[in-house]
Order: structure tokens, then sequence, then C-alpha cells
């Protein structure tokens, strides 16, 4: 059985004396697919941030792979193999799908391979696989201003691709997807984690995408975990029905 790649002890933030995380624990094991849910305000996207480098712990620890990580930049989290993809877009609207994810392949690759000239060799090569993975090789060569939103989302998914990841961070994957866009974004998520073994946390509002792809949920309120589980555990469970499912039809 695999060990823990994610490893979240004591986790606190505040803004202007409002604790929006409280002692978060959570520890997520290497290849699993585990879901994040909890009403606005919850304390999901600052829990996201905190583990990006977006936003510094008051206190508590993250550690990746055995490395303590807190309070690293975004860009060296990155590096280590945890990306975030949609919600917050970082798509180049003046460059082609192509071109997006090519530039998030080479910022992987880095210099290393220019020595020897091959970075460009190498280069196109996973971008021309990224590209077919996430159904865009079609779609290549539009600018990604003019993409659909369904396109669009791929893309983002795409270059969060492009940096080789460890750890997937998904924001609201299905946001504002039709039935049949969420339906193939999730299940280009399972295959990622199955064909790939890569680990992946998403948060999502849509209760039938949490509880047909997720092997364990952690149901967050008011900065706090207040009920974790297996996808049957957290349905049944009294205080997430109270807190949260109540609302929505399961």
């Amino acid at each position: 059985m695999s060990g823990d790649i994610l490893v979240v002890q004591g986790l606190q933030k505040s803004f202007g004396g409002l604790r929006v995380t409280r002692d978060i624990s959570l520890n997520l094991a290497e290849g699993n697919r585990e879901a994040i849910i909890g009403p606005n305000g919850a304390g999901k996207s600052t829990f996201f941030n905190l583990l990006t480098g977006y936003h510094r712990p008051d206190s508590g620890t993250v550690t990746f792979e055995g490395k303590d990580i807190t309070g690293w930049t975004p860009h060296k989290v990155a590096r280590a193999g945890i990306a975030r993809a949609f919600q917050v877009s970082n798509i180049f609207v003046n460059m082609t799908a192509r071109e997006n994810v090519r530039a998030a392949v080479h910022a992987q690759l880095g210099e290393i391979y220019n020595i020897f000239g091959a970075a460009r060799a190498i280069g196109n090569e996973r971008t021309e696989e990224i590209l077919a993975l996430c159904g865009l090789a079609e779609r290549q060569n539009v600018l990604a201003g003019e993409l659909s939103q369904g396109d669009k989302k791929k893309l983002e998914l795409a270059l969060a691709l492009g940096g080789k990841p460890k750890l997937l961070l998904l924001d609201e994957p299905t946001a504002g997807m039709s039935l049949e866009e969420t339906r193939a974004t999730m299940e280009l998520v399972d295959r990622l984690n199955a064909e790939f073994g890569l680990t992946i946390l998403f948060t999502e509002h849509d209760m039938s995408v949490v509880f047909n792809h997720a092997q364990r949920v952690t149901l967050l309120h008011r900065g706090e975990i207040i009920v974790q589980g297996t996808p049957d555990e957290v349905r049944k469970d009294s205080t997430a029905q109270k807190i949260y499912l109540g609302e929505h039809e399961l």
C-alpha cells in the first residue's frame, strides 16, 4: 500500500482577525482521488492557496513527499510536483492551445536540455502527448481566447499537466459545464488517476460528481474539518446532512 504523499498538520490562517482555516490536519495517500466539499466560505480555496504557496499559514505544516514545504513560493511548490487547475485561469489568450501547452512543458523542462539542443524535440513530444490526452489535438492551432468554455477547461488542465505533477489540485473542475462536458472531464480525471497514478484532490459543489468520483470525502465548515470518510459514510452522516448535504440533491 502506498504511503502518504501529502501530510497537513494543524494548518491555521487568519485574515484581519477572521480565522479562515482552523487546525486543519489531513493525510492524502499517494494515488488516491479525494474531494473537499463545503458551503461557500468554508475555507476550501484558502486551503488550496496554503498548499500551493499563495498564502503562508500562521501555524501548522505542509509536508509533501516527506519534505516540509510550508511557506514555499508557488513556483517552488509547482517545481516540487504540485499543480493546480481551474477556477483561476492562467491561459495566454493570444497564443494557440499548442503554444500554451508547449510553454508549460518547457517551463517544467527548464534549461537543462538546452545544453544538448534537445529541449525542442523533448518539449514537442510531450506537448503532443498532453494535447491528445486532453482531447485538444484537433484544436491545437486555435487561439486560446477563441476556444469554447469546455475547451478552455481542457486547456487549463493541459497546462497543469505540462508541469509533470505528482499531485493535482482541481478547483471546481465541472463548474459551468454541461452534463456531457462534466462526464468527459471527470472521465479524464479518473483516467489520469487510474492509468498514470496521479494523486488528485478536488473541490466540487456537484455532489453527483463528488460521490461518483472521489474515494474519500472531507467536509469543511467554517474552516474546520467536520466529517471525513468514504462517500457512503459522509452521505449518511447526520452532521454532514445538516450542515451541507441537505441543500443538495443526492
